[in-house]
């Protein structure tokens, strides 16, 4: 256990943590104090569980020779289950994986095809949070011409969501019987998902208003058009990065050019982290490149019906299971098997 879990190392920001929350000037910053607060109760759990699991290990060897086989088996399977829950939590070790964090999706090209597996993406992460107690709110949700969606942008809630969630970036494949080809031919449609943190403090970034392109139109997609049928929807072009962010999930313009914003430079200040850890790992001659939108898992429906992960090369049989949102699994998986 040792070897995996850094216990001196926990021990070590314990104490430090401690140090500042001891501190008189503490609370004089309230946002930086509840983040110090929130990370130290983190790093209780994880110890007081290590601890707990090594109580455990120690209690059973010193009941070992009077437990009859079975009883035995039943004490050590329930400390293993322990040791695999206390492993996912020290995988979530990345600087911002406690975050909630925002889930965007845009189809590929193929028009409705396209369109329709972006909203089973959708629903497939909708279903998700409400298997596993995770909140979620629409930021945006824009309908496709015939049907699925155009794009959507989600904001989901709950401990550890972008840890669990960050490594769902990327293309995602479906290869199926298309149910809009009247000569039911198989098609391969493709959706990128992008997600990033919301961080709760992010540094001065400049936004000039002359890097801004603003539009506002009527709301659309699920309850748009019966909630506002006034120009309240707001798309903010960043002209620099050319990153485009859309909302419309409030009455207000002026809000949802306030909400816009603040995920426009969620998105500027996860970019620019990205470039500084591109800008490390070059001068470490790393040779590992992950390229931003490259396929990472294809669910195949026909002519059989598979699952895979390209990068942890995780496999299901079961895609309909998938697809409605039993993915915890997977991204557990993928949190052992894929190092960023």
């Amino acid at each position: 256990m040792g070897g995996l879990f850094d216990i001196d190392g926990l021990l070590n920001k314990k104490s430090m943590l401690e140090n500042d929350i001891n501190s008189e000037t503490f609370w004089q910053d309230v946002n930086k104090a509840n983040e110090i607060n929130k990370e130290y109760n983190n790093i209780c759990k994880i110890i007081n569980n290590y601890n707990g699991i090594k109580d455990s290990i120690n209690a059973l060897e010193l009941l070992k020779n009077e437990l009859d086989e079975e009883s035995y088996e039943k004490e050590l399977d329930s400390i293993e289950k322990e040791i695999r829950l206390l492993e996912e939590k020290v995988h979530l070790n990345g600087e911002y994986d406690d975050l909630n964090c925002y889930l965007e999706i845009h189809p590929g090209a193929g028009g409705t095809e396209s369109c329709d597996w972006a909203s089973m993406i959708l629903r497939m992460y909708q279903k998700f949070c409400e298997k596993n107690d995770y909140k979620y709110e629409m930021i945006s949700e824009s309908a496709g011409d015939t049907a699925g969606i155009k794009s959507a942008i989600m904001l989901i809630k709950g401990d550890y969501a972008y840890g669990l969630l960050k490594r769902e970036s990327g293309v995602h494949r479906l290869v199926r019987i298309s149910p809009f080809d009247a000569n039911k031919r198989r098609h391969t449609s493709f959706a990128s998902v992008t997600v990033t943190p919301e961080f709760t403090k992010t540094p001065e970034i400049e936004i000039k208003e002359s890097d801004l392109k603003i539009d506002v139109y009527h709301s659309s997609g699920a309850g748009g058009q019966s909630v506002n049928t006034s120009n309240s929807a707001v798309r903010i072009t960043h002209l620099p990065s050319k990153i485009v962010v859309t909302c419309q999930n409030e009455r207000s313009q002026l809000k949802n050019k306030e909400i816009a914003l603040k995920i426009l430079r969620n998105k500027l200040y996860d970019l620019y982290l990205k470039e500084e850890e591109k800008r490390n790992d070059s001068l470490k001659d790393n040779n590992v490149n992950i390229e931003w939108g490259s396929q990472i898992r294809s669910y195949v429906l026909e002519p059989y019906k598979l699952v895979k992960d390209l990068r942890s090369n995780y496999e299901n049989n079961e895609p309909d299971k998938i697809l409605d949102g039993s993915i915890m699994d997977m991204l557990k998986y993928n949190l052992k098997n894929i190092q960023k």
